[in-house]
Formats: structure tokens, C-alpha cells, sequence
């Protein structure tokens, strides 16, 4: 009998010194002003949010990295890396978009020595099926919304804080899961 495996769904974005510009309120006749250094200093960050296939008493588990510049193959491969340990080896569905860096030739040379991982790439121009596009979008509107760090370690940390608060909540990864319209548990059919 094959063993289920963990549905995972990856995702990276990145953060840097310009502010996420987002609607906020002031007193009448006051229009809040957003100070900030115009610098492009950037950090990445990647998410892996999953859930077991066979058993969701399980539940979603959310891994994260976070990395000055940007990924590519060689950064990725070392998530990826960390994502093995995370999930302790068992059989992992990788979910992803067609960055070329997840498709390169030395990627793909990587995955076929992995007998715990099979990739699966989501459709071209579908951010809605990509659950971890939710996440970001959680962290930006909330943690880094209108925040004009002095210094990237301030960035970074608000999208570490709005990270802990995702997987603090119990409702929230699952609430990403389910927002994708995808069928997470399906029905064991019956004889």
C-alpha cells in the first residue's frame, strides 16, 4: 500500500525598504503622510504551506525562509532542503508556479535524485489556486502595511511577527487552503 502524502503548496515574494502603501484613517483634513528612504535593499522570503492528504487531524503546517536578495536555483534547492527536514522525510507534493529558477535544468537534475519529493506546477496566471499568495497577502496588508523601516532588519522583522501570527491561529492556514476552492479531503468512497 504507497503511503499519502503531505500536499504542499510553495510560493516566494519578497520585501524591501518601500512601504506597502495601504488605505488607513486620519482625522479629517489631515492626510497622513509616509515617510520613508528611497532604497531598494530586498529580502526574499518562501512559504511552504501544506497538509496531509490522508489525515487532516494533521493539520496545515506552514514553513518559511527568509534570505537578503533574491532566490534562484541554488537558494531554492536549500529550502527545499530545509522542507524535507521539516516534513522528517515523509512524501511531499510540491505545488508551484513556472518561476523558471523551479524548472532550471540543475532542478530538475536535484529532484530526480529525491525520492521523497514529486513537483507539480500550478497553471500559468493562476495566483488564486496558490494558497501561500494569501499568506503574503495577510502579512502585507497587516504587518507591513505603511511601515517605512529605517533598516531591512525592520522590514524583516514585521513579516517574521505577521508569519508567527498566521501559524499562531488554528483557522487561518486552513482558511487559505479552503479560499483556493480546491477539494483538500476528499470523500472516501463508499462500497
Amino acid at each position: 500500500m504507497k503511503k499519502r502524502a503531505w500536499i504542499v503548496f510553495f510560493d516566494e515574494s519578497g520585501v524591501s525598504l518601500l512601504p506597502e502603501v495601504r488605505r488607513t484613517y486620519a482625522p479629517r483634513g489631515r492626510t497622513p503622510l509616509l515617510r520613508h528612504r528611497l532604497n531598494w535593499k530586498r529580502a526574499g522570503m518562501a512559504a511552504a504551506l501544506g497538509y496531509h492528504a490522508a489525515d487532516p487531524e494533521r493539520g496545515p503546517r506552514l514553513c518559511f525562509h527568509l534570505k537578503p536578495g533574491s532566490y534562484d536555483t541554488t537558494s531554492l534547492i536549500e529550502v527545499l532542503e530545509q522542507i524535507r527536514t521539516f516534513y522528517a522525510g515523509e512524501p511531499v507534493v510540491l505545488v508551484w508556479d513556472g518561476l523558471s529558477a523551479h524548472w532550471s535544468r540543475g532542478m530538475r537534475a536535484w529532484v530526480a535524485e529525491q525520492d521523497w519529493l514529486t513537483l507539480e506546477r500550478l497553471p500559468a496566471y493562476a495566483p488564486e489556486l496558490n494558497p501561500v499568495e494569501l499568506l503574503w497577502s495577510a502579512i502585507k496588508t497587516r504587518e507591513l502595511a505603511n511601515l517605512g523601516g529605517d533598516h531591512l532588519a525592520d522590514v524583516v522583522d514585521a513579516a517574521e511577527r505577521g508569519i508567527h501570527r498566521v501559524c499562531s491561529s488554528e483557522q487561518l492556514p486552513w482558511s487559505f487552503l479552503a479560499h483556493t476552492g480546491l477539494t483538500i479531503h476528499p470523500q472516501t468512497p463508499q462500497n
